[in-house]
């Protein structure tokens, strides 16, 4: 049975449900507005559905076969588009879209060096960028909605290939008023009793607390927060110490009061930051090419945005 409608149809259908109207939606395709309203209509001739209920000021809102569909219209174009990435690489084209994940306490770092070098290497991979802790890492790779991932060696469950990139020791970050920042080094008995800024995120927060459990004193957590250039700021503005594992080139806080960082001797391992994928036999031509990238930058260049040691 021949097909009755075309995925440019189901392109325009997207862009309508998620712009709320056609004019909107003209504007992201960079189609005139007719051609979008035309296939709007070819689509509820072709499925016998409305699709949109009309409002006023030329607003569009899906009905509920409507909102059913656009859901598995997604999925057709996903499937093409993961069509057109089989051929290539086939073919044996770096190109196709690619989901790249990065753990979001130091995305800002890496992430958009490293996606920049490679889409100029290879214009015809359309990388998208996701910013996640270390579980939603995880979980997006075993459910198939990311390529590969970039994060440290925490805990990985069965299906999940590590890659190493570079070890990353930790350090205690104060403000430079703070008792300890004058230190050469600063080893675990040094932070008894001092308030501490947690960093609380899933694996995360377990990694830096197993330092307490070492040395037999409960922490002293005074703040938590999931975000990294909050946390710095809090550090800076005096509200305690805190511990990391990425000594950036950069010592200010978002608010531009300085920091102090102080290598922390023994007590917590250092952290592999590395890539994650799904543990399949054969990579994807462009996941493999973007690892490789990965790779050689990270050994040629080291980590962007870090000092090293």
């Amino acid at each position: 049975m021949p097909l009755r409608f075309t995925l440019r149809q189901l392109e325009y259908f997207i862009a309508v449900g998620e712009a709320g109207s056609v004019a909107r939606a003209a504007r992201r395709a960079n189609v005139s507005s007719p051609s979008i309203s035309a296939a709007i209509a070819q689509l509820e001739a072709a499925f016998g559905v409305q699709l949109f209920i009309r409002r006023h000021a030329h607003a569009l809102t899906l009905t509920p076969a409507g909102r059913e569909l656009l859901a598995e219209a997604r999925r057709v174009l996903a499937g093409a588009e993961g069509l057109g990435a089989l051929a290539a690489d086939i073919g044996g084209e770096v190109s196709g879209p690619l989901a790249i994940a990065c753990l979001k306490t130091f995305a800002p770092l890496l992430l958009p060096d490293l996606r920049r070098a490679f889409e100029a290497a290879h214009p015809a991979v359309r990388a998208t960028q996701y910013e996640l802790d270390h579980a939603d890492i995880l979980e997006g790779l075993l459910r198939g909605a990311l390529d590969i991932g970039l994060t440290y060696d925490l805990p990985l469950p069965e299906g999940i290939a590590f890659q190493p990139l570079a070890t990353l020791d930790p350090w205690v970050i104060v403000a430079p008023s703070h008792p300890l920042a004058g230190k050469p080094e600063i080893v675990p008995e040094d932070l008894r009793g001092q308030p501490m800024v947690l960093l609380d995120l899933p694996y995360s927060a377990d990694y830096f607390l197993t330092l307490f459990d070492q040395i037999g004193t409960p922490p002293l957590i005074a703040e938590r927060t999931r975000d990294m250039a909050v946390l710095r700021s809090l550090v800076a503005n005096g509200y305690g110490y805190s511990l990391i594992n990425t000594r950036t080139r950069a010592e200010q806080a978002p608010d531009g009061k300085r920091l102090a960082f102080v290598p922390l001797r023994g007590g917590l391992r250092p952290l592999q930051l590395g890539l994650v994928t799904t543990a399949a036999p054969h990579a994807r031509r462009t996941v493999a090419a973007f690892a490789e990238h990965c790779r050689s930058s990270i050994a040629r260049d080291g980590l962007p945005g870090c000092l090293p040691g």
